[in-house]
């Protein structure tokens, strides 16, 4: 098999049936025509396919298209040198970094093949061509080059199984996940269905949560802080918030107007009683950071900006960023529902509400996006609307 190419002055030879090459493709570089003739017939007769160009240059433009097994290069030729190949090849994508290149040297000209050789040449090989050297040189470095494209396979193959394994333990994970938020949603409806009132608001929760959560993500100063992950988990944790209303009792729970002192501090110990039934889970379960979030919600989402909240009367920073975004997200609420004791508030009331209370009950960056997207919280409030 011949293959000529006149305009880049290359040419590929092959010989069909020849067996002792493995069917390996050699690129000999040589400008000299009678060298590279005889190369060629020398290396046919072991079967091996050659490339043929006549310089460096015309050698890494055939390379850009043709991939070959080991290079053939002679040093001394015009348009560009061996050095000149060598450097080009080895500072190259692995495709061309990774071809063995033997080096062709005349008589007299060692240091030039030490230099080659520092470059990263395989090895070299003397003027006049002896047969039996000749063959030893290249199936060292074809040997070579086979063992190197093995572990190449290899190392891929097990990236492969790897990423495999990763994604189907992941998926595993994803299955547990959801059954255990549907699990403790479901839990949290339940604890939620003592008060009649309250309809759609875990729902609505759990969207205001990730809209303040991925326009915080967006700032500069929250950019670092909130993942992809952390929203998720907020999203799912959102409903744990008032899980601790069902240790108490249905005289102050359901109880239809404004509660005594006495009252109003039991109903603030929800937040303690919540987090550490938690807690609990967490014990039974550690590392699950799904319910970390939902501790620090359902401890801490009464806490005020200015440390005049409950149940630890914590101040600004020190207030879990999760707990934050969660507070204004349930007063928000909680001003646009009608309740028993009063009518809901209107948008611009209740948006009023809120802009004045920040630095005091809301974290101003928390509130500064709440102005900024309120119509997407009045979307999300129309959408999950309580049934009559």
């Amino acid at each position: 098999m011949t293959v000529t190419n006149n305009q880049n002055n290359f040419i590929v030879n092959g010989s069909e049936g020849q067996k002792e090459g493995g069917g390996a493709r050699i690129m000999v570089v040589e400008d000299n025509t009678y060298n590279r003739d005889i190369l060629r017939r020398r290396l046919e007769r072991d079967g091996y396919r050659i490339i043929e160009c006549e310089n460096g240059r015309v050698a890494l433009e055939v390379l850009q298209t043709e991939t070959v097994d080991m290079i053939l290069l002679d040093i001394m030729m015009p348009e560009m040198n061996g050095y000149q190949v060598l450097e080009i090849l080895k500072a190259g994508d692995s495709k061309l970094k990774n071809i063995p290149v033997i080096v062709i040297t005349a008589l007299g000209e060692i240091d030039n093949a030490v230099k080659c050789i520092e470059l990263g040449a395989e090895d070299h090989l003397p003027k006049p061509f002896s047969p039996t050297l000749l063959r030893a040189r290249i199936n060292a470095g074809l040997a070579k080059k086979h063992f190197h494209d093995r572990e190449e396979q290899y190392r891929e193959y097990i990236e492969e199984q790897n990423k495999s394994l990763e994604q189907r333990v992941n998926q595993q994970v994803r299955e547990i996940s959801d059954t255990q938020i549907a699990a403790i949603f479901a839990m949290s409806k339940l604890a939620e269905s003592r008060d009649p009132e309250t309809g759609e608001h875990l729902e609505r929760m759990r969207e205001y949560c990730r809209l303040i959560s991925e326009k915080l993500a967006q700032t500069v100063k929250y950019q670092t802080i909130i993942s992809e992950q952390f929203i998720e988990n907020v999203y799912a944790a959102s409903p744990l918030h008032d899980i601790g209303k069902v240790g108490i009792p249905d005289n102050v729970l359901l109880k239809p107007g404004k509660l005594c002192k006495e009252e109003w501090e039991i109903m603030k110990r929800h937040p303690t009683i919540g987090a550490d039934t938690l807690r609990a889970v967490d014990e039974q379960h550690p590392g699950n950071q799904f319910i970390k979030v939902g501790v620090a919600i359902a401890e801490y989402h009464h806490e005020r900006w200015d440390g005049s909240g409950y149940p630890h009367g914590l101040k600004g920073e020190a207030i879990p960023l999760e707990a934050r975004i969660l507070a204004l997200g349930d007063v928000y609420d909680a001003l646009s529902s009608q309740r028993c004791y009063k009518k809901a508030f209107s948008r611009e009331k209740t948006k009023e509400v809120i802009f004045n209370s920040e630095g005091s009950h809301f974290d101003p960056d928390i509130v500064k996006v709440f102005v900024e997207n309120e119509t997407e919280f009045a979307k999300i409030r129309s959408f999950y609307k309580d049934s009559d």
